[in-house]
């Protein structure tokens, strides 16, 4: 990192930032409402310009093309990787039924409980990152790991039990009502104060966010060292994910391929990690002790362009292939109506059979 970034400039845009998600939250709070997708885009629209016009400034306070490299590299991954999330919260509140019009408030606190552990997070990867500079050696290690566990989903089975485990966990020491009581956490049965299901939603998401807060952190210091950059970069992924989770809708389950693109880039920047830890080895087992010459180092703006090509590639072939199972779907309905029209079975091709010659 050969940039400074001024502590007025940082103080200043956690302050602009912080008060912009607090007018979020009111406005949730103000007008519970299930948004159109007029307002939706708008919503995404204004956060992803505000993420392009902060890097200008941050190139601008800085006169370094690498920082605003960093910030957007960082910022892609995180958005990618939140959105990964939207999938686990898309489960969660179909699992647990909750009432389209106060998802809002549930997607809120699951940002502000993600934004919570992400800082905690962040400082304790800057402390190891500054006394033991061998810890990106485990963090590379640790991505590639998780870049498996994206590319083979039967992997985070463990994670959905472990989540129903402490679901139940809370079941059996709260006592809980069998209905909602609108967004509230507390309701009155029978003239007694209890929990709402809302509380296992929160828990549920809690729990997915801190098991995405452990994934995300190592892969975007493995683009940045700069705490300043991690977390805005985080912020800046977080806001107005709630507004793309009601955009998006449909779409989600035709983005088949998204894990994909996301187990390319998480493994790429576990690579780069090792790379860079070998570039910068002080482990005594290894060459020596001394940094090991031909370990290349992998500059922010490819990481940016590989980045970007993977979602590409990734969200294209999903859609190509969700068009195709659409048009092959209504061709067999199509079949079928017109059979059903004649009163005769639809025909059904065959495999030939391993008598026929031609």
């Amino acid at each position: 990192m050969t940039y400074e970034i001024p502590v007025w400039f940082q103080v200043i845009a956690l302050v602009v930032l912080t008060l912009i998600l607090i007018a979020d939250l009111l406005i949730i709070l103000k007008r519970p409402h299930i948004p159109t997708m007029k307002e939706a885009t708008l919503w995404v629209v204004f956060y992803v310009s505000l993420a392009l016009v902060f890097a200008v400034i941050l190139y601008m306070v800085t006169d370094s093309p690498a920082a605003m490299g960093e910030f957007l590299a960082g910022w892609l991954t995180e958005y990618s990787l939140s959105i990964d999330n939207l999938f686990v919260f898309v489960l969660i509140m179909a699992q647990f039924a909750v009432p389209r019009r106060y998802q809002q408030e549930v997607l809120m606190v699951g940002i502000i409980i993600a934004l919570i552990l992400r800082a905690i997070f962040i400082m304790l990867g800057a402390a190891l990152i500054e006394q033991f500079s061998w810890i990106f050696y485990i963090f590379g290690a640790f991505l590639v790991f998780t870049a498996w566990r994206q590319a083979f989903p039967k992997a985070h089975e463990n994670d959905a039990a472990a989540e129903a485990g402490i679901v139940r966990f809370t079941r059996r020491f709260v006592e809980i009502s069998d209905h909602y009581d609108g967004a509230k956490l507390r309701t009155v049965v029978n003239g007694k104060k209890i929990f709402t299901p809302m509380i296992l939603v929160f828990v549920a998401i809690g729990f997915t966010d801190l098991i995405f807060a452990i994934d995300s952190i190592p892969a975007i210091f493995g683009i940045t060292q700069s705490p300043f950059i991690v977390f805005t970069a985080n912020l800046f992924a977080l806001m107005g994910l709630r507004q793309l989770y009601f955009l998006l809708g449909g779409l989600l389950d035709r983005l088949k391929y998204l894990h994909y693109g996301i187990a390319f880039i998480l493994a790429f920047i576990g690579v780069k990690l090792f790379f860079h830890a070998l570039h910068t080895n002080d482990l005594p087992f290894i060459n020596g002790g001394e940094p090991v010459e031909w370990a290349p180092e992998i500059g922010t703006w490819t990481s940016l362009v590989v980045i970007i090509l993977s979602m590409t590639v990734a969200t294209i072939a999903s859609l190509i292939s969700s068009s195709r199972e659409k048009k092959a779907t209504t061709a067999d309905a199509a079949a079928s109506a017109v059979a059903a029209e004649k009163g005769t079975p639809p025909t059904v091709a065959q495999p030939p059979s391993v008598d026929d010659k031609d």
